[in-house]
């Protein structure tokens, strides 16, 4: 067998994990933006900070969240097998 033919054996996708994985990304994505956005909408509409700050906080809380998002998911692609090998 072919060098090309071993790697191509040895990288059969396993399905039922990418299916996990994509579902996970997605389900806590919705959850930590949400949060995120309503952190900073519900700060600024308690200390009456106006429309332009809590955009602001929506934006600055939407980035932490974006970042432990990267950063969870990544540990999980490492850790879960989404190739099976042969």
């Amino acid at each position: 067998m072919s060098s090309e033919g071993k790697s191509m054996a040895a990288g059969r996708t396993n399905w039922r994990n990418v299916i996990m994985v994509v579902s996970l990304a997605i389900l806590i994505a919705v959850e930590i933006f949400g949060v995120a956005l309503a952190s900073g909408w519900a700060l600024a509409g308690l200390f009456e900070l106006g429309h332009v700050v809590a955009y602001a906080l929506m934006a600055l809380f939407s980035v932490f969240a974006a970042y432990g998002l990267l950063s969870f998911m990544r540990r999980v692609v490492k850790i879960e097998r989404l190739s099976a090998r042969g």
